[in-house]
């Protein structure tokens, strides 16, 4: 693994972990005055996790297929046209991505 991606999966881990142990800290001591915050913490990092994981993906998939297709047009120009279907489908992953983030995000009144 190149150094760059090394300190990406680091940033990566530590942005998804650290709230994780100290939301986790906080649920093993409850207290009334904070009973409310905890959960409300998790579904924010649920939802932060949905969208952050679904949007790397799409953006690898998009650079891979656009790529491809930049490759196979400048050999044969009159395909072009075909692959945008491709392109289409990697950014529904990340719409998908986004509507499943505001469902988990309305899942916040509940615990008001």
């Amino acid at each position: 693994m190149t150094l760059k991606l090394k300190l990406s999966v680091l940033i990566l881990l530590s942005l998804v972990l650290l709230p994780a142990i100290f939301t986790s800290s906080a649920l093993a001591n409850p207290s009334e005055e904070n009973k409310n915050v905890e959960p409300l913490g998790l579904i924010a990092l649920g939802a932060g996790i949905a969208i952050a994981v679904a949007g790397l993906g799409a953006g690898i998939g998009l650079g891979m297929a656009v790529s491809s297709i930049a490759a196979a047009g400048a050999e044969r120009p009159e395909i072009i046209g075909r692959f945008f279907i491709y392109i289409v489908f990697i950014e529904a992953l990340a719409i998908y991505a986004l509507i499943t983030s505001i469902f988990i995000i309305m899942m916040l009144p509940t615990y008001l």
